[in-house]
């Protein structure tokens, strides 16, 4: 328990240093290309993020989808955003993250239960 506290300690922005400065090189990073951090997030790799993309509103995943191309358009003419659009960026306002724990949740309270999980990857 007390490694835990401390763990979370260490990879708090506020308390560590280290971990202030990745969280603002990821920033910039992102900044750069219109992304949020939640956009990295795979569906495809994990199905409790495709579960939890089919349950948010469609204009949240369609705003997802836009700005995903637009990041691979820029990445592939080798730019980045106009300085004024980065700044207007917010890489960091979750909006896939209270979803993916309700959905994590479920899936722990079913497993509990005994039931047979809602999805199940199955090779084609």
């Amino acid at each position: 328990m007390a490694s835990s506290s401390w763990l979370q300690s260490f990879l708090n922005p506020n308390k560590n240093w280290l971990a202030a400065q990745h969280m603002k090189t990821i920033s910039s990073r992102l900044r750069k290309y219109g992304l949020r951090y939640d956009d990295l997030y795979d569906p495809m790799y994990d199905l409790d993020i495709k579960e939890a993309m089919n349950r948010l509103p469609r204009e949240i995943v369609d705003a997802r989808n836009q700005r995903l191309k637009r990041a691979m358009d820029l990445s592939m003419k080798h730019e980045y955003l106009p300085e004024d659009l980065q700044a207007m960026q917010t890489p960091f306002r979750n909006y896939l993250q209270d979803m993916l724990a309700l959905v994590k949740q479920e899936k722990a309270e079913r497993e509990a239960l005994g039931a047979l999980p809602l999805y199940q990857r199955t090779i084609p």
